[in-house]
């Protein structure tokens, strides 16, 4: 108290004109005004002039005062202050920026207010960020009024700069104090102020020798201390004391405003300031969006415990192109998403390609991705935060998926493959409309029904489920191409492992030439300049599903493993050191300008801060379908890149845009053409590269390149790496060979097959696979209809031998073959001669057929339909799946006769006499008292199940199933046809009727050589 009124101040003389005083470095010149107090005859000053006396009694009241003031009871003795304020990172969210200090230290002249005004100007009208700068023109005139410049006052000085510039810091502002500072001690102490404050702080330490300093000296002050008119002047005659360990060191007279400028928002950048949430990624590298790492993999802990309650879930099918979707999401690629989207964030998706998001909670809204869309009630504020999502990522199903979930008791739903693994457990299911032309029409802008994307999504079901997933174990493909599948957080580690301060992502979808290759360097060049030390290429192949006339997927990888391992002893070549391969998972969906946001936004998620994008990015040429631009580009080519650079929820990310490159022929290297000498370039097209291929062009002479390179058949030597240029000419001379290549990313199983049974041809899924037994060699001719060792005590005439084709769960229509040499179980094709899978949903059964038993087409039914030309149909309805192949004993407990396609196909229903249920189930009637709802979920497999590939629906003869006598008199009739049909009973094959001219019946238990 005894100092309320002190009097005394040292006035510079500048501060009594219209002039402001910056940050001078000189004392010479300052005036001490006092006016008499009578209290100063109380101190004992010992002599003192004013000022001094002033310091001292300032020093001597800090050091009686705490360090700590309780203001709230939420601050206990000796805590910060901070904890009755709002909390930082609540702050921090908010505001999408953290404080921080940057603490310009230097002589005077050495550029401290021009750099900091530069990095001002650009951090608020670039970035829209919160920035203050500090320094003697804002200090001096007011908080700093009443300092000279003595040791003490400019200790002083620093201590209230360094105060204030901790509340604003605390407060989210970015602040720049620029003060020469000359005493170490002194920034020492504003830098502990920080620490204890938990506020980062950058002292940064403007490096220029004196002799540049008098060079530049902009306010004519050097001059003055030349002439003798200034004394004791800061780094001539009055000490400065150089920083020991900056954090940053600025040789400003090396650099330009703007590089200096750049290193400190680099610098801001690298450590996470210029966002508002925690970092989550390495040092240099983007959060991605939601500011949350991505990995939905259960923990190994809980694989077990997952896996069993995924059995007692309803199931959903999934294609193959929903477990790239699925990859997708699980592995964080499409950050903020835990799952395949709801009602609600896919209107947002398709309408404003982005999403709003609450990771912090800030207005209540941190879970509404995963909460179900209610469409009457809303938040009453809305979430703050927009983050980019231009692409529908939806799981479609049909009405019997639907009906299975809606009438289960589980609030979860197990995600089944083609092939029937069960890879995922959705959550807290919402089922919605599946509006596939709203879909369309947003997501493409274009009507071109014969885009293969757009019949993708045509072919789907008509509801979407939306909701949570679980990966309940890493997706592989087992295509050779795994170790080069990173998730998102592998490859933050990867690119950690490298010491990159920044990601450039180059995607591809072509093999790599030397011009792409050109482009990745320059841009890491120009990167470079821009002030990073270790830019590392991402290079990123398109690994889900492409349209089928692209590259395929093992042919590109192959090609860019050898563009990596040739280095940089080729110009096509890539240096492995600064270069990092993975495949992309998601599916290509050919949406032009809205997909390529979607490329973009992804490759955030796994640390990519830039993106080169070219020209007509994810487009594609209309199909003869298309109304307006029939084998034209869908969309302008310049669209993509505008699109890109200017959509919501990007954010900082930034694009690096294709240059057009051409093949010197004088340098024997791909480049930017030289204007000068048009006649030594020459143009290789992607047209003109596939033609060249499929001919099996050689390298060209060296120095003797032609102009026409298609007459003279040879590929220029700098063009492609030789090794790559090896593999895409074996590729374009043998693409009809379809099951050679792996197109995109499909799942390589192994059959769930039994033990006694063996494989051939391709693999499993492809239209070469077969299976036959080691036992017998034909399923259908060689097993017998009934088993012959059975104990008799549950033997009572209605026990077949089932024979598995399609183990439950399993979607691929595996049947027995009558036209195979030996009745092989393989792969039924469509029309196209694709393979053919259900598509209707994921049966709960196990299917299969009766050995020695035909559905004659020349014997009809009561309503007039012939056979179906087939062995007997199974349905064998046990809780077990059954392995491929395997040959059970099945007990009969019914029929169903289905009308298809104007043919009579009876599906005889059994049950396996090791299932649990076996030994009290005689009947339907019997199994639906134990299953009840089976008989209806039959009936609608039965009936509907084609109706997902949009044909019509089957009938049923009736819907109650016939009692097992009646279907064992229906199994005993096709025996004594399929007798005939092998001439067992004497019958020639040309009283036969013709369809049955292209089976195999040379079986020994047929019409072999005995018959």
């Amino acid at each position: 108290n005894n100092y309320n009124n002190n009097q005394f101040a040292t006035i510079p003389p500048q501060l009594s004109s219209s002039s402001s005083l910056g940050d001078t470095a000189s004392t010479a010149t300052a005036t001490t005004y006092s006016t008499t107090d009578s209290r100063s005859k109380d101190c004992d000053c010992g002599g003192d002039d004013d000022a001094t006396t002033l310091a001292r009694l300032r020093e001597k009241a800090l050091d009686s005062s705490p360090p700590h003031i309780i203001e709230c009871s939420a601050a206990s003795a000796g805590e910060s202050q901070s904890a009755c304020h709002l909390a930082p990172e609540d702050r921090f969210a908010a505001l999408n920026q953290k404080g921080a200090t940057l603490w310009m230290t230097g002589c005077s002249g050495s550029g401290k207010t021009t750099i900091a005004s530069e990095l001002e100007d650009r951090l608020v009208k670039e970035y829209g960020k919160h920035v203050y700068r500090l320094d003697g023109d804002n200090l001096r005139t007011g908080l700093n009024r009443d300092l000279g410049f003595s040791e003490a006052d400019r200790a002083e000085s620093v201590r209230r700069t360094g105060e204030l510039a901790t509340l604003f810091s605390d407060a989210g502002v970015i602040t720049l104090v620029g003060l020469i500072s000359p005493y170490r001690k002194d920034r020492d102490a504003a830098r502990q102020r920080h620490i204890d404050q938990g506020i980062p702080f950058y002292e940064v330490f403007l490096d220029v020798p004196v002799s540049e300093l008098k060079k530049r000296d902009p306010k004519g002050q050097y001059a003055r201390v030349d002439s003798g008119e200034l004394k004791h002047f800061t780094c001539i005659d009055d000490p400065y004391e150089e920083p020991l360990h900056p954090e940053i060191t600025l040789k400003t007279h090396e650099l330009e405003i703007k590089e200096s400028a750049n290193i400190l928002f680099r610098t801001l950048e690298r450590d996470g300031i210029l966002i508002g949430a925690p970092k989550v990624s390495p040092t240099g590298l983007p959060n991605p969006d939601g500011d949350e790492i991505i990995d939905l993999h259960v923990p190994e802990n809980l694989k077990d415990q997952r896996m069993a309650e995924a059995e007692t879930l309803p199931k959903v099918l999934i294609t193959d192109i929903d477990l790239n979707w699925l990859q997708t999401i699980g592995e964080g690629w499409a950050s903020p998403l835990k799952g395949f989207m709801r009602e609600g964030t896919l209107l947002e998706t398709l309408h404003f390609n982005s999403i709003l998001i609450d990771p912090f909670n800030l207005t209540g809204n941190v879970d509404r991705l995963e909460t179900a869309t209610d469409f009457t009630n809303f938040p009453e504020h809305p979430p703050p935060t927009r983050v980019s999502m231009s692409l529908p990522i939806t799981l479609s199903c049909t009405s019997y998926t639907k009906d299975a979930i809606e009438t289960s008791d589980k609030d979860a739903v197990a995600l089944v493959t083609q092939m029937g693994q069960t890879v995922a457990i959705l959550r807290r299911p919402e089922i919605y409309n599946n509006r596939k032309e709203e879909i369309v029409t947003r997501m493409y802008g274009v009507i071109d029904p014969g885009h293969p994307y757009i019949q993708n999504i045509y072919k789907g079901g008509d509801y979407l489920i939306g909701g949570e997933i679980e990966l309940l174990d890493r997706i592989r493909y087992n295509d050779g191409l795994d170790k080069w599948r990173k998730t998102a957080k592998e490859l933050l580690e990867e690119f950690q492992q490298k010491g990159a301060d920044t990601v450039y992502a180059f995607q591809t979808r072509n093999p790599t030439h030397a011009g792409h290759a050109y482009l990745m360097r320059t841009a890491g060049e120009d990167l470079r300049n821009k002030g990073y030390q270790k830019p590392v290429l991402w290079l990123s192949p398109l690994g889900g599903w492409t349209k089928e006339d692209d590259v395929p997927l093992d042919v590109r990888v192959r090609q860019h493993e050898e563009v990596l391992r040739a280095g940089t002893t080729h110009p096509g070549g890539l240096d492995p050191e600064t270069t990092v391969m993975a495949i992309w998972p998601a599916p290509m969906v050919y949406a032009g300008p809205t997909e390529v946001q979607f490329h973009a936004k992804s490759r955030r998620s796994a640390g990519a801060s830039y993106f080169v994008v070219g020209r007509d990015p994810a487009g594609m040429k209309g199909s003869m379908e298309a109304v307006a631009h029939q084998d034209d580009d869908l969309y302008d080519g310049d669209h993509g890149r505008y699109v890109l650079q200017n959509s919501p929820g990007i954010g900082n990310m930034e694009m690096l845009s294709f240059v057009k490159v051409m093949y010197d022929k004088k340098d024997d290297v791909m480049k930017v053409p030289d204007l000068s000498r048009e006649k030594d370039f020459i143009s290789i097209s992607g047209t003109k590269m596939r033609s060249l291929a499929r001919n099996g062009a050689t390298l060209c002479p060296l120095n003797n390149i032609p102009a026409d390179l298609t007459k003279a058949n040879c590929i220029p030597s700098g063009f492609m790496v030789p090794k790559g240029w090896e593999g895409v000419v074996d590729y374009y001379k043998h693409a009809e060979e379809t099951e050679r290549w792996t197109p995109w990313s499909r799942p390589v199983i192994e059959p769930p097959k039994h033990e006694r049974t063996i494989t051939e041809g391709g693999r499993f899924g492809s239209t070469s696979f077969s299976l036959r037994h080691m036992d017998f060699p034909s399923f259908w001719h060689d097993v017998q209809m009934q088993p012959t060792f059975i104990d008799t005590s549950i033997q009572d005439g209605t026990i077949i031998n089932f024979i598995t084709e399609i183990p439950m769960y399993m979607t691929a229509k595996m049947e027995v073959s009558k036209e195979r040499f030996l009745n092989v179980i393989a792969q039924d094709t469509n029309k196209d001669g694709s393979p053919r899978y259900y598509t209707y949903g994921t049966p709960f059964f196990n299917y299969g057929l009766v050995p020695q038993t035909w559905e004659d087409p020349d014997v009809k039914s009561s309503q007039g339909y012939g056979g179906d030309n087939d062995p007997l149909d199974v349905i064998e309805l046990g809780l077990s799946r059954l392995p491929m192949g395997s040959i059970v004993p099945c007990r009969v407990i019914g029929s169903l006769e289905l009308i298809d396609e104007g043919e009579t196909d009876h599906k005889v229903l059994c049950l396996n006499l090791n299932d649990p249920n076996a030994v009290s189930v005689r009947s339907m009637s019997d199994l639906e008292r134990i299953r009840p709802g089976l008989t209806a979920r039959l009936v609608d497999w039965l009936k509907r199940y084609k109706t997902s590939d949009g044909k019509p629906e089957n009938s049923l003869a009736a819907e109650t199933p016939k009692t097992a006598s009646a279907t064992m008199t229906i199994i005993q009739e096709t025996h004594q046809r399929w007798r005939a049909l092998c001439g067992l009973d004497g019958t020639s094959l040309s009283a036969i009727s013709p369809t049955v001219r292209p089976f195999w019946l040379e079986s020994s238990g047929c019409r072999g050589n005995s018959h």
